[in-house]
Formats: C-alpha cells, sequence, structure tokens
C-alpha cells in the first residue's frame, strides 16, 4: 500500500493540466502513486500522454469537481489522500514532503494541513498568510477544540491531505462541487488533525474574465455555505465562534465589494442579517472601531444606514488620501531642494557615510570596513545611516543621520565615500569624484540580480531597469571567493572593479583569540562542556513569515542535556520570531534572532545547521561542524533559483528529515571524517580570500588609494589558522 495517493482531478482547464503532470513526472514520486480522474477528452488524452504508472479514470465533459474527487478516490490505494485540482500545481517535492509527514501520524490523526502558494495570471507563486497559524500549531496532532483557529485557513481542499478511512467514513458529507464547504467540513469531521508548515500546494487563481460570469446565486450561495457549516460546530464552542466571525467577515467583504444591483443587493444583505443573528454565538463580542459598526448594522438589517455608512467612509478616506498625497507633495519637493543645493557644494574628501541592511545599523562588511578605517584613517570622519527604530541602539558615540532628514541628505550629497551591503536609494545622485563601495553581504547560492529574471516569484515585482541604474554607480564590489566575483559580473553587469579580497565581517574569525570565545559563550549563557548548536535558516520568498522548519523542542529533546540549540531567524522578518517563544527548556534552546553581532554567535558555536543560508559560508572559515537541513531544496530551488547543487556539494553532512538529522548528531557523523572532507572541499571552493585581511586591504586600496601591489598579500588557505573551537578555547 502507498503512503500517499495523489488524485489529480478535473478538466484541462487552459492547459494547466500538462504542466501539473509534467512536474511530477520531472521527480519520481517515492511511496506515492498518482490517479487523474479526468474530465473530457482533451484531459484524458493529456493524462494517458504521460508516466505509465499513472492511473487514468477517464470522465465524460461536464463532470462536476465532486464527482470527479469521488472517482478518483475510489481507485486509490493510498494510506492519504491529496486532492489536487487539474487547473493547480504541486510544488517541487511535495508530494515526497506529504508521504514523510503522514508516515508519522497515526490513525487518530484524520487531515493534515498545508500551507501553499498562490499563482494568479499577473504574479507567480505568492506565499499564503497561512504560514504563522501552521507554524504556531507545531508539529503536534490536535484536536480542532485545542486550535480552533485553524479553520481561518484558506479554505482550499488541495491544502487538506486526507486519511483515506476518513474520507470514506465522510464521503457523503464531502462530495460537493462547494470547495470551501468541503475544506471546512472536513476540519469540522475530523477527529485529530495535524499540520505542515511548508508550502506544498499552488493554488492557481484564473482571470475571472476567462470564466462563467458569476450570478447572483453565486453570492447568496455564501450565506448557504455557513448555514451548513455552523450546525456541524453546534457542540464546539470555540470552532463556532471563530466560523461565525468568517461568516460575517465574508458576508460584509461580499456585501461592499461587489457593485450589485439594488434588488440583488437588498435581497442578499436581508438573508446576510438573518444569518447573522440567528447563528450569533452567545456572548459574541463585535470588533472594535469602523469593523464593529459593519457588524452591528449587518446584524440590525438596516440597509439604508449601511449604504449611508458606506458613502460616509469613501468620502472620509478620499479627503484623508488628499490631504497625506499633498503632504508627501510637499515634502519631497522641499527634500529635493535641498538635496540639490547641497549637490552643489564640493565633495567632502574627509567624510564616509556606510549604511547597512536597509539602515539597520551598525553590522556586517560595512562595519568591519568602517572600524579598519577608524584605525588607518582617523582624519576620515564616519557617519552611519540608520532609521529611526535603530538610533537607540547604536554604539555610544557613533555619529548618524536618519534617512529622510535635511542633514541625512547634505551627507549622501557632500560625501566622497559611500558604502553600503545593499544599494542606497535610487534617489541618490553619483557625483563623478565620489566613490561607491558596494560590500554585498552573502555568497550567493541562490539567484540574485538579473537572475531573478527567471523565477518571478522570487524577484516580486522588482524593477529591473533601476537595479541597473542603481548597480552602475559601483566603483568598486567587494568580493569573498571567485565564485562570488563571477555572479556578481553576470548578475550585475556593470563596470566597477571587482576587490577579490575576501569578506572584512570574516576577519574575526581569524583574530578572534580563546579569550574571545569564551566570552562569546559567557554572553550566551552557554555552560562549559556542552556543545552548542547554531541553528539558522534562510529566508523563503514563498513562506509569509518565519516559523521554525524544525520540531525544536523535539529535537532538544532528543539530543540531550549535554546540546544547547541557538535558534536565529533571518533578519528579514524583523521581531517576528514569536514561535520562538516559550521554547527554552532548561537553557537548552536559545532565541538568538536579535542578537548582534552573528559573527559572534559563530565563535561561540561548536557546529552550524542552517539549510540555504550565506551563514554556511562565513562559519566555513573556522573549519568547523555543518550540516545543512534541506527538507525542502526542490521547492527552494525551483521557486528561488540557485547556482549549484547543494546537496551534491555541501559543507558537511545533509538531513532530508528531523529524523535523519537528530541521527546525524546522535551518531556521531556531523563531525566524522567525510563531513571533514567535504568541508574542507567546501573551503578550498568558498573561503578562497578570507584570511583575516580583507578590511585592511579594502581600507588601503578604496580609501587611502594604495596600489594593488602594495596592499597586505593573500595567505595561502593550508596557511591560515582560524580562531580556536569552543573545545581549544576552554582546554
Amino acid at each position: 500500500m502507498p503512503q500517499l495517493s495523489v488524485i489529480i482531478y478535473g478538466p484541462n482547464a487552459q492547459g494547466h493540466l500538462t504542466e501539473l503532470l509534467d512536474s511530477l513526472e520531472a521527480r519520481p514520486l517515492p511511496d506515492a502513486e498518482v490517479i487523474v480522474a479526468s474530465v473530457g477528452a482533451w484531459a484524458r488524452e493529456t493524462a494517458e500522454g504521460h508516466a505509465p504508472e499513472t492511473v487514468v479514470v477517464p470522465l465524460p465533459e461536464g463532470t462536476g469537481d465532486a464527482a470527479a474527487r469521488t472517482a478518483g478516490a475510489a481507485r486509490a490505494s493510498g494510506r492519504w489522500l491529496h486532492f489536487v485540482h487539474a487547473k493547480d500545481g504541486l510544488p517541487a517535492g511535495a508530494p515526497r514532503l506529504i508521504a514523510e509527514r503522514t508516515a508519522e501520524l497515526d490513525d487518530s490523526v484524520d487531515v493534515l494541513l498545508l500551507d501553499h502558494v498562490t499563482t494568479t495570471w499577473q504574479t507567480a507563486a505568492a506565499p499564503s498568510r497561512d504560514g504563522r497559524l501552521l507554524g504556531g500549531a507545531g508539529r503536534a496532532d490536535l484536536a480542532l477544540d485545542e486550535a480552533a483557529d485553524l479553520l481561518r485557513l484558506t479554505p482550499l481542499l488541495g491544502t487538506r491531505a486526507l486519511r483515506t478511512e476518513f474520507w470514506r467514513a465522510h464521503e457523503e458529507q464531502l462530495t460537493t462541487d462547494d470547495e470551501p464547504y468541503a475544506a471546512h467540513a472536513a476540519l469540522l469531521h475530523a477527529g485529530r488533525v495535524a499540520c505542515l508548515n511548508q508550502a506544498a500546494y499552488e493554488n492557481r487563481v484564473l482571470r475571472p474574465e476567462s470564466l462563467p460570469p458569476r450570478t447572483s446565486e453565486h453570492r447568496f450561495a455564501l450565506i448557504d455555505r455557513y448555514e451548513s457549516l455552523l450546525p456541524l460546530a453546534r457542540d464546539r464552542r470555540a470552532a463556532r465562534a471563530v466560523l461565525y466571525d468568517l461568516m460575517v467577515r465574508d458576508l460584509v467583504r461580499t456585501f461592499a465589494g461587489e457593485d450589485l444591483p439594488d434588488a440583488v443587493a437588498r435581497e442578499f444583505f436581508r438573508r446576510a442579517s438573518l444569518a447573522a443573528v440567528r447563528w450569533r454565538p452567545e456572548g459574541h463580542q463585535r470588533p472594535a472601531g469602523i469593523e464593529g459598526v459593519r457588524h452591528a448594522l449587518l446584524e440590525e438589517g438596516a440597509y439604508t444606514k449601511y449604504r449611508a455608512f458606506q458613502a460616509a467612509n469613501r468620502t472620509r478616506r478620499a479627503a484623508r488620501k488628499a490631504v497625506r498625497s499633498r503632504k508627501r507633495q510637499v515634502g519631497a519637493k522641499l527634500r529635493d531642494q535641498q538635496y540639490r543645493r547641497a549637490l552643489g557644494r564640493p565633495v567632502d574628501p574627509e567624510l564616509a557615510v556606510f549604511a547597512a541592511y536597509w539602515e539597520r545599523g551598525v553590522s556586517c562588511n560595512p562595519a568591519a570596513i568602517a572600524a579598519k578605517l577608524a584605525e588607518l584613517a582617523p582624519h576620515i570622519h564616519r557617519v552611519w545611516v540608520v532609521n529611526k527604530e535603530n538610533a537607540a541602539l547604536l554604539p555610544p558615540g557613533t555619529d548618524h543621520v536618519i534617512p529622510g532628514t535635511r542633514r541625512y541628505w547634505e551627507t549622501l550629497a557632500t560625501a566622497k565615500y559611500l558604502t553600503n551591503n545593499v544599494n542606497f536609494p535610487n534617489a541618490v545622485v553619483k557625483r563623478p569624484d565620489a566613490v561607491h563601495l558596494q560590500t554585498h553581504h552573502g555568497t550567493p547560492l541562490k539567484r540574485m540580480g538579473l537572475d531573478q529574471m527567471e523565477h518571478p516569484a522570487a524577484a516580486k515585482g522588482l524593477d529591473f531597469a533601476a537595479l541597473l541604474a542603481r548597480i552602475d554607480k559601483w566603483d568598486y564590489s567587494v568580493s569573498a571567493n571567485s565564485h562570488s566575483t563571477r555572479m556578481w559580473e553576470r548578475a550585475y553587469p556593470a563596470r566597477y572593479t571587482s576587490l577579490d579580497y575576501g569578506y572584512p565581517r570574516n576577519d574575526v574569525f581569524y583574530s578572534a583569540t580563546a579569550a574571545d570565545v569564551r566570552a562569546a559563550r559567557e554572553r550566551l549563557g552557554i555552560a562549559p562542556g556542552r556543545t552548542a548548536v547554531l541553528y539558522a535558516p534562510t529566508h523563503r520568498d514563498y513562506e509569509a513569515g518565519f516559523t521554525p522548519r524544525l520540531d525544536l523542542a523535539a529535537l532538544a529533546d532528543r539530543l540531550g542535556e549535554d546540546t544547547v540549540l541557538l535558534v536565529r531567524a533571518h533578519y528579514f522578518y524583523g521581531g517576528a520570531a514569536s514561535p520562538l517563544t516559550g521554547l527554552r527548556r532548561s537553557g537548552r534552546i536559545i532565541d538568538v534572532s536579535s542578537y548582534d553581532p552573528v559573527e559572534e554567535l559563530c565563535l561561540a558555536a561548536d557546529a552550524l545547521v542552517t539549510d540555504y543560508s550565506s551563514i554556511m559560508f562565513d562559519y566555513a572559515n573556522l573549519d568547523r561542524p555543518i550540516v545543512v537541513y534541506a527538507d525542502d531544496w526542490e521547492t527552494y530551488r525551483t521557486t528561488r533559483g540557485v547556482y549549484f547543487d547543494l546537496t551534491a556539494e555541501a559543507p558537511g553532512q545533509v538531513a532530508r528529515t528531523q529524523q535523519e538529522l537528530a541521527e546525524i548528531f546522535l551518531s556521531g557523523a556531523w563531525r566524522d571524517e567525510g563531513a571533514a572532507k567535504a568541508r574542507a572541499a567546501f573551503r578550498r571552493r568558498f573561503c578562497e580570500y578570507d584570511d583575516g585581511r580583507a578590511a585592511e586591504r579594502v581600507v588601503r586600496r578604496v580609501f587611502l588609494g594604495e596600489p594593488e601591489h602594495a596592499l597586505p598579500p593573500m595567505i595561502p588557505l593550508d596557511e591560515r589558522t582560524p580562531a580556536p573551537t569552543p573545545e581549544e578555547a576552554t582546554a
């Protein structure tokens, strides 16, 4: 019996079935079978033209979705069913992820909830907002009463894998062409549910103008849907409250968002009002503010008042928008005048501007360069660009400017040197006698710059013409290895000079002493003798927020009392690492998402666990063990695009599941001879220029104007001595 039956159903709408089957055929499915309940001749011919192991169930033209699902399920032999509409898609590796996750579940779990991405005729693979709910639920199976908010997940049947026996027990109740009803009903009938916080479904939204027009009956069907669902939650107080909130929200949005004929609008409002009153839970509190007023008017059935309220709101919003727009125009004109006047002044040869990570503070390569500049050229004044929120966190005495202020524009206009690890704003003018130094902030595994044009989900509307205008301002580009140099030249084609000197931020990995390593561990509260593992996952373009891809509590328990997990969320998520809250267990899990500098975390860690983050290239300079946790490599590689196959050229052991990861540490494979050999090859390729003197080379070449031959020579890799390991530092 296969673990999973993937049931593809429906007509070959706009040819998308071909893409779906091609994607499945390109990646063999372990422990899964594919059944195509093909509606119509085109779908049948398409399905029969693919892999011979695909089971095709031909259905006549016009067969509804519910009947097609039922026909496909009748042929299924898997323990779990995953219904996939023929118009939709499956991210690379999704069936494998689902099969592996369901294999962990016993028969008390009826539904596995999945995350998804959405593709429209305008956008590709946009992340959903479901990730936080799924991540908050964790990996433990739950009764719906324990997690009623899961009803707020997007009601797509494709984001629910159903245990086959559960489906067959409730097939009659779940067989409906109203997909959102079936998606909600599956949860309401389930005994227990579990979650997979990974994008395992692609919801493709077809252009409305390409579909049959909606009728008034479609609007009324929304009311009928909730009136059928709410009785299923009659004895579930929390679930009923959530469903009621969803109903009122959807009814209000439908009424407000569509230009309905008055007679239809009045009838919809009347029926919606009756449903809102009939199903309102005892003691239910309306939301505050304008939304609460809408709810009250709906329950009152006050159609005329509601329309007047809508009109007043539209007028008020238009007035506020006009005022804000005028203020922005006046402010922008004033700032532009100030900046233009400042550009008329001479460039100050002793003024240098630094910024990092979109004005987050003093960090990364710019920080290391600024520190070395203070040592070698103290006469050059250093000014940091820092946003208002982070200004209070600056080291004492740091001169800084806030973006958008008058001094900000005057400083940018007159500085001789402008250093950043990202780009300065488009409005910044490149003066002929100014020097722009681009330091970057990682070694590229994922596609960057112009190479993102082939991956629109990752580019997310990036203005490539504006990008080219920004890189044309660069005079120098810092590189840590020849791979980076080649990729920067490809992704950012311009006339800058590549400085193949190493990354200044990595100098500390060669200058730090045993005392520095001990001090870093003491600041983090790592007791002597414990193994500290830094877990630093990267950002995913197909996820809305950060949720750990590991069950950290379970992993900590498995690794034992002598192991400490240092968990660092990607900086894109700011302080949003809320799923880490409450996971500190006897000091064995420490949230270091806001801890700076990250280089100090690396010095304190005995090993690194990461997925596709560029931190691995920096950490490799320490010549300490690295384990790659690549649970969604196929999805990441396809969605984001990569420059090489990390799983084949990893800096150490590779785990695809949490169990494999735990075994790598428990067996000692994380630091065995095979891991050391892989790390050595990785270091030869990616630690090519880092030797502890990168910042000095940059300062002497860019700020002091010394010729290339006068710079400190590169130390050969086999002659470099990285910082002591924690074990060596405490010996």
